[in-house]
């Protein structure tokens, strides 16, 4: 069995909000709340749900862009959470993340040659001659050509400027990649070309990747693995295949239904939640889906928090439901 590259344990990030003429902190809000799971050597995981649930808080945790307030993160054996000084930069050295924007996070004042250099120069290596060999074959391997590298952001199109951000991120050689909804921004044809190529450069690179997204159906293109998150918590996760065709979570049932089906003759049942997000200032006791919940029972769904436990069968297949795993599934009637 493949070793997991990463190894997270019980994290939480609070963000303080301030207030007052002081601005003192007058309350937190719970972006990421006591997540555990692994990710393996090799594998692409998805990490799906709505806007605003914490899964690109989640995937800066991973690299270390925000300092987590509890919890512990394991890379290949090194304490990745309490890292600091050399430790971390070096650890970073095999990091990396594709932004959402490509624009925005290229500078404008620098041809792109320069920006994609950056991180070898921080680190260290090679001399003058050897970095720009070195964007050289990066560029050609996200399909761009060498003149490229003295253009600046604004020459290229959406789809160019992507292929950019991913150089960017390869140009170090890392073991691990979090790509942050980077094809989100872009056309549907455009959206396909850039897949392909993370598939490609994976393979030819040894990469992990954990690929953040909300569209289904584009993580359903390239993941192993799929975590599906609400308000802070993972509520589901397994194995590509099985989600797709057994989702076990109500709301990831709802989020399956929402897909669209490319057969007009074809119909499918649609899972219409009730309400908005809750607001993580304020969440709802217990579960924190059940006031949307379809199958919500008053006891125990508004009382206690579900642990993320395996569902029938399936020791890959964890779900966080009172009434679909665990000592409560006698009370759900509905159909699984």
């Amino acid at each position: 069995m493949t070793e997991p590259l990463f190894k997270v344990r019980d994290l939480v990030m609070d963000f303080p909000v301030k207030g007052g003429v002081t601005r003192r902190t007058v309350a937190n809000v719970r972006a990421v709340d006591d997540v555990s799971f692994d990710i393996l050597e090799g594998e692409t995981l998805g990490l799906v749900g709505e806007s605003g649930c914490g899964k690109t808080t989640l995937g800066r945790l991973l690299v270390r862009l925000l300092d987590p307030t509890s919890g512990t993160i394991d890379f290949e054996g090194s304490d990745l959470a309490h890292a600091k000084g050399a430790e971390l930069k070096a650890l970073r050295q095999r990091m990396q993340i594709i932004f959402q924007d490509p624009f925005s996070s290229l500078d404008p004042r620098a041809p792109v040659g320069q920006s994609i250099q950056e991180g070898l120069k921080i680190h260290g290596m090679g001399n003058a001659d050897e970095r720009h060999e070195r964007v050289v074959d990066t560029l050609d391997l996200v399909g761009l050509e060498p003149y490229h590298a003295r253009r600046f952001p604004h020459e290229f199109s959406g789809g160019q400027r992507q292929r950019i951000g991913i150089a960017r991120a390869l140009v170090l050689r890392p073991k691990f990649v979090v790509a942050d909804e980077p094809v989100s921004a872009l056309d549907v044809s455009v959206q396909a070309q850039v897949l392909n190529l993370l598939k490609e450069l994976q393979g030819e690179l040894d990469l992990t990747l954990l690929f953040i997204a909300h569209n289904l159906a584009v993580v359903e293109h390239i993941s192993d693995r799929v975590a599906v998150m609400y308000l802070g918590r993972i509520v589901e996760m397994t194995d590509r295949d099985t989600l797709y065709r057994e989702p076990t979570h109500p709301y990831t049932q709802a989020l399956m239904s929402a897909i669209p089906i490319p057969d007009p003759t074809l119909k499918r049942e649609r899972v219409v939640l009730q309400g908005d997000v809750p607001s993580p200032l304020n969440p709802p006791t217990g579960c924190t889906f059940h006031p949307r919940c379809p199958i919500s029972r008053t006891e125990p769904c508004a009382v206690e928090a579900p642990e993320l436990l395996q569902t029938s069968g399936d020791k890959a297949h964890v779900a966080s439901c009172h009434l679909r795993t665990g000592a409560y599934q006698h009370l759900d009637s509905t159909p699984a």
